[in-house]
Formats: C-alpha cells, structure tokens, sequence
C-alpha cells in the first residue's frame, strides 16, 4: 500500500463498503473487500484513489480471482479489459442484477 492517511483513505471508501463496520476495516487485511467494493461500485474519484492506495499486482490479483457472488458481471468485465487481464475460475461468481 502507498503512503496515505489511512483514516482518510477509509473515509472515502465508506460510502461503497455500506454493509460493513467502517470502525473495524483495516486497509491491509481487508484489502480485497475494499478493491472488489470500490470497482464495482465507486466513483471515478474512488477508483482513482484506489489505484493510488494499492499497488498494480494487489488489484490485478483480485480480479483475476473473483469470490463467487461477490462481482457485477459488469464491473468484472470492464476492469478485466482495463487491466487487461482474464479472471479464473469465474463460474458462479457474478452477480446477476435485475
């Protein structure tokens, strides 16, 4: 993780991790939760200060290993193209919104 303030950080994210306790996330541990979050529902500003706040390979690494449920089919494909790469094992893991 690049040097930023942590509470800021958290702050920002706040309103696209709205089911969980703000209080207890922890930027390092619950670094995928808060990448999968912010891509399939952040601003552009978020998404920005997310890749300021994660490094390249931490974000590729989520998306190339999506948890089942947990991704917009969406989302998953734009950011696939934007990082150019192809998730694994993606049966059963989107989302489908009506």
């Amino acid at each position: 993780m690049k040097n930023i303030e942590k509470q800021e950080i958290i702050r920002k994210f706040k309103p696209f991790l709205w089911s969980y306790d703000a209080d207890k996330i922890d930027i390092d541990r619950d670094s995928g939760r808060i990448i999968t979050n912010v891509l399939n529902y952040g601003t552009k500003e978020a998404t920005d200060l997310l890749r300021q706040v994660y490094e390249e390979e931490k974000i590729k690494e989520v998306i190339k290993n999506p948890k089942p449920g947990e991704w917009d089919n969406k989302s998953l494909n734009y950011w696939s193209i934007i990082y150019n790469i192809k998730p694994i094992n993606i049966k059963n893991v989107l989302r489908h919104i009506g």
